[in-house]
């Protein structure tokens, strides 16, 4: 997230309300605003932000999918850094952040309740393993849901985008310190241990048979986007999965017709399908997979994830030869 000048002062006639939890209680609840929850109407949006410097167009844009209402940031760690940032972006009735660090404060009563009672809900980046392990099968998961069945607006931002489709990178495993898992590392063992692919966390129809991925051409994530695919393919849970992989500084505003447009600086979003299954996907063996269609689509562009197709982009096509991603595009360039 990025840091603005200011972001951590409240704005002049607006409280800081910290409900203490109980002793016991490991969750932490910063709110400002009112102190009393808004009743107003939200409809349905998804923001997907691909991490790095936050966008202020997405975040004013979920906000206009609840107009006055209460804002909500998600995370397992952290305080309430996102507080004044964006409520000095939107009206709305208050803005909070809650922090649910373990599975202990996730069964807490008070902490569904909260979730239940916020119109739009923000899901922010740090380790998508603790969404996983903290949330999962708890009363987080079922509210969660409850909120997208509802119509309400939902959006996250790096790991907090990463749960969001049917597939998940989960990351589990991986040590506090441990590198990020690199493509080069997967593309030569789809089954290295570390490459661990989750799924129904949330249900989103219009992100279902999709992973969703972050950081994508900054961190150089194609080829371990690729071996995801084809594991999901391979292990049966799929024959034609997608992926929607979002680069930094770059946000997919998905509106729930499936139309969606692409805003940031960054490289923007890069739209994957697999049409055929893996020739090669099995333990210490190079993946051989060929024929994933690419979808690239920079900022201004138009795409429709029910139809699968764009305006305002580049189409191409990789293939992975025994561990190497190989392109249509000129030059071979897979980004």
């Amino acid at each position: 997230m990025k840091v603005r000048s200011g972001i951590f002062l409240l704005l002049a006639g607006l409280a800081l309300v910290s409900l203490s939890p109980a002793q016991t209680s490991t969750y932490k609840y910063f709110r400002i605003g009112s102190t009393t929850d808004a009743a107003t109407a939200a409809s349905a949006g998804f923001a997907l932000m691909g991490g790095g410097d936050d966008l202020d167009e997405a975040f004013r844009w979920l906000c206009g999918k609840a107009p006055g209402g209460d804002f909500l940031v998600l995370s397992a760690a952290g305080s309430d850094d996102y507080n004044a940032y964006v409520n000095g972006l939107c009206h709305l009735n208050s803005m909070a952040t809650l922090v649910i660090p373990d599975r202990q404060a996730a069964q807490e009563p008070k902490v569904a309740g909260i979730i239940r009672h916020a119109e739009a809900i923000f899901i922010s980046g740090g380790d998508q393993s603790r969404y996983i392990n903290y949330w999962q099968n708890t009363p987080v998961q079922d509210a969660l849901r409850a909120h997208l069945a509802a119509g309400k607006p939902i959006g996250g931002t790096s790991a907090g985008l990463a749960v969001l489709g049917e597939f998940i990178y989960s990351a589990q495993g991986d040590a506090p310190d441990d590198p990020d898992l690199a493509s080069s590392q997967t593309l030569v063992n789809p089954y290295l241990p570390r490459v661990t692919v989750r799924r129904d966390f949330l249900h989103i129809q219009l992100l279902n048979n999709t992973l969703t991925d972050t950081h994508f051409a900054k961190r150089d994530r194609m080829g371990r986007s690729l071996t995801f695919l084809a594991r999901i393919v391979q292990d049966g849970w799929s024959r034609h999965p997608r992926e929607i992989a979002v680069d930094e500084e770059s946000a997919v505003l998905l509106e729930p017709d499936g139309k969606a447009r692409v805003v940031g600086p960054g490289r923007g979003a890069y739209f994957i399908a697999v049409r055929e299954p893996p020739s090669a996907c099995r333990l210490n063996t190079p993946l051989t997979m060929r024929n994933f269609t690419v979808y690239h689509a920079p900022q201004g562009t138009n795409f429709d994830v029910k139809r699968w197709t764009g305006a305002g982009g580049v189409a191409y096509t990789l293939s992975v030869e025994q561990g190497k991603v190989l392109s249509t595009q000129s030059g071979g360039q897979i980004y």
